[in-house]
């Protein structure tokens, strides 16, 4: 996502154009010039959908354009955060149809994943789960994917609306109102939310990591040798043999 970013900023800043002709960017402006606050809404429904499209160049562009007076501010901050809920809703509902039942089986034949992993993960959201769909709205990457095990776990449909209308209000309000400050230079929001989105991918990529690590040396008795007991159950089946 972040390397898109760039990709999309980048024929905008080379020529010190305010407002991109190309690319992601391009696309979303053109939408908002034919839709309005609409369009807004609608990139960001789909940016839920397709996490590569980025709402911190989304969102500061709808402030922009309504900083120019092509579109009005409350209506777009409406309309993203609608949008936001949809998107949301949609991936609610496909956690929803692939069900417990099945991310069970196929977590059962996981190489290092157990059951109990996912047994551990669905306490936690049992006791935390409204907390984790509102501040996961405002984490990159996270912002959809939280909705997915929301649907799993069939999470009450009021709280799941109430914390996701919360949680991405604040967002979109966020980068909105940032776009609207800086006007021409409504694209200097990505460069920090870039340092932002980066921090989070690498602190996902340590943990992992670290979960292979701890599980594989687990795996082997936590010296690198079999656990205990496996050569003994072995020398027993070959004597059986």
């Amino acid at each position: 996502m972040i390397a898109i970013t760039h990709l999309v900023l980048a024929g905008a800043q080379a020529d010190g154009a305010a407002e991109p002709t190309g690319g992601i960017a391009g696309w979303a402006t053109d939408l908002m010039e034919r839709l309005g606050a609409v369009g807004a809404g609608a990139a960001i429904a789909l940016e839920n959908l397709f996490p590569p499209l980025p709402s911190e160049v989304i969102l500061p562009l709808a402030g922009f354009t309504c900083a120019r007076g092509d579109m009005n501010l409350i209506a777009a901050l409406v309309w993203t955060t609608v949008g936001a809920v949809v998107g949301a809703l949609a991936l609610y509902w496909i956690g929803a149809l692939i069900g417990r039942d099945r991310i069970r089986r196929l977590v059962d034949r996981m190489p290092l994943v157990k059951l109990e992993d996912l047994d551990r993960t669905e306490a936690w959201f049992a006791r935390h789960g409204g907390k984790a769909v509102f501040f996961g709205r405002m984490i990159p990457l996270f912002r959809s994917f939280i909705s997915v095990p929301a649907g799993v776990e069939r999470m009450p449909m009021t709280s799941f609306l109430l914390y996701t209308t919360a949680g991405s209000a604040i967002w979109n309000t966020v980068f909105i109102l940032a776009g609207y400050q800086l006007g021409d230079n409504w694209h200097l929001v990505e460069q920090y939310v870039g340092a932002y989105s980066k921090v989070v991918v690498g602190l996902a990529a340590v943990a992992v990591v670290a979960f292979i690590i701890v599980r594989i040396v687990k795996g082997r008795g936590g010296d690198g040798r079999p656990p205990e007991g496996a050569h003994h159950r072995s020398s027993q089946s070959e004597h059986v043999g």
